[in-house]
């Protein structure tokens, strides 16, 4: 039984930065919500997408989530090559347990809502969550 999950990433939330070592990375706060009947625990979260690396988790790295429930993460993301963030939806995957089991699943965020001049259009939320990072990294603001 996989259980029934929404992802969001909270854009508003979002915080790049560069470390000591010159690595560009987001700080992401997701909200993780149980639509199901029965409580899971989130066992890990990854992604295979190119231009961003998930670092690992510096908190538990299992959270449980009760029924009807929503709990949130943090998670880094390391920005390894702006360019090659793809601009189609990427999935991002998960694993779980529940008192029946474990599995695997993947999720796909909606896109994000960038202004322009006719209003707004839809983009791949990884390449919305890069485009400001990378922007600022090259424009030299952060140095």
């Amino acid at each position: 039984m996989t259980p029934r999950i929404t992802w969001e990433p909270e854009p508003f939330f979002a915080r790049a930065h560069v470390d000591e070592r010159g690595i560009l990375s987001i700080s992401l706060e997701i909200a993780v919500e149980n639509e199901g009947i029965t409580p899971f625990v989130l066992t890990g979260l990854s992604m295979n997408i190119p231009g961003l690396r998930l670092l690992p988790a510096e908190e538990a790295g299992e959270i449980e989530v009760d029924a009807g429930g929503r709990e949130w993460l943090t998670r880094e993301i390391a920005i390894t090559d702006c360019a090659a963030v793809p601009h189609e939806p990427r999935p991002v995957s998960f694993t779980y347990s529940t008192w029946m089991g474990s599995g695997s699943a993947e999720a796909m965020w909606g896109p994000w809502w960038m202004s322009n001049t006719a209003g707004g259009v839809p983009v791949a939320w990884q390449r919305a969550l890069a485009r400001d990072a990378c922007s600022k990294a090259v424009s030299g603001e952060w140095f």
